[in-house]
């Protein structure tokens, strides 16, 4: 099986690292979530016993 010529990953693997940091990252540090958390007050957790309906 003849080897990879290793010459052609190092551009390749900046340009994606540039492109990734420069193009990519600027868009998406902006981004706010469309449903942004609330303070709501916590309800208390239900801890009665539960029963089977047909016991």
């Amino acid at each position: 099986m003849p080897q990879l010529n290793p010459a052609p990953w190092l551009p390749i693997m900046l340009a994606s690292w540039l492109t990734l940091t420069l193009v990519i990252q600027p868009k998406l540090l902006p981004f706010t979530p469309t449903n942004i958390p609330s303070n709501k007050p916590i309800t208390p957790i239900n801890l009665s016993p539960w029963n089977w309906p047909w016991s």
